[in-house]
């Protein structure tokens, strides 16, 4: 009989694709995954798995450049966000046929923070599509989604890490996937695809979103901070901070690391390189959980 699990994954922007590469270990290894909760690109990669189209997903994410990421990118001038998401959302809905979450084949839920009424917001029924795109609205950089009463915001904010929220059965091991961990950067990798290698003539408009949106890898003294690049540290900042926090409060059986050095916050051409990350890391948490129990 397979072990089961309930398994729940942290936010963290494109660095989040490790979670495909830790659920793909995961079935290999022989690991049933009977429940799952996320937050951001946690949620997002969860809802999908809960969905039945990882593959899908996970092929799309395998074609994507930094072309067909900007094209993706509907830019949004009303102050709440520099995108609007729905050009993302429709392409969403193109690849995976939506379904209710209560509907769905295992236990899921995604996090989202109401900035109007300073609360959480846990999705556990309702659409999850709709459920994943409230729960991956970074402040300023995706506009925020509306409810009755509230605008909602990237879980992130307030819970990176849902522990809480992941529904346990009998007998279950609670697996956790932080892809904020103050580790240092996994330097394997896998052979970069020609899409990626390739130099291209982008477009201005590509390079200074880029320019602005990619993580600064590293810090000179004369170095000055854009608006973006603050956003970026503070949203990683806070984020690996609550993850932190959660980590103190929690006792998971199995902790799977992924480093928060290991690639930008809106990296999302780094598909294949990310969802190998986070094999390899899924790989040394088992490892370490079996040698613990073997003693």
């Amino acid at each position: 009989m397979k072990q089961k699990v309930a398994l729940v994954l942290s936010g963290g922007g494109a660095r989040g694709m490790a979670h495909i590469g830790v659920i793909d270990e995961l079935e290999r290894q022989g690991f049933q995954i009977t429940s799952i909760a996320g937050t951001s690109m946690g949620a997002l990669v969860g809802g999908v798995y809960a969905l039945g189209k990882m593959q899908i997903y996970q092929d799309w994410l395998y074609t994507l450049d930094k072309i067909k990421i900007f094209r993706l990118i509907d830019f949004n001038f009303n102050g709440q966000g520099l995108v609007k998401g729905d050009k993302l959302l429709h392409k969403m809905r193109d690849l995976i046929d939506d379904e209710n979450i209560e509907d769905l084949p295992i236990p899921y839920a995604a996090v989202a923070a109401d900035i109007i009424n300073k609360q959480e917001v846990v999705f556990t029924k309702g659409s999850t599509l709709d459920a994943i795109r409230a729960s991956i609205s970074i402040p300023t950089i995706l506009t925020p989604v509306k409810t009755e009463h509230g605008l909602l915001v990237d879980g992130g904010v307030i819970n990176s890490l849902p522990i809480e929220h992941v529904k346990r059965t009998p007998g279950d091991l609670l697996i956790v996937v932080n892809v904020n961990a103050p580790i240092p950067k996994d330097k394997l990798s896998v052979s970069q695809h020609p899409k990626n290698t390739a130099r291209v003539p982008y477009q201005e408009k590509i390079k200074v979103l880029y320019h602005r949106l990619h993580k600064i890898s590293s810090l000179r003294r004369e170095q000055k901070f854009g608006y973006f690049d603050v956003i970026t540290k503070t949203l990683s900042l806070m984020t690996y901070h609550n993850a932190q926090m959660t980590l103190e409060k929690y006792s998971p059986d199995i902790l799977i690391n992924v480093s928060r050095e290991s690639c930008g916050l809106y990296d999302f051409y780094k598909a294949e390189e990310m969802v190998a990350t986070g094999r390899r890391a899924a790989v040394a948490g088992l490892k370490t959980y079996k040698d613990q129990i073997h003693g």
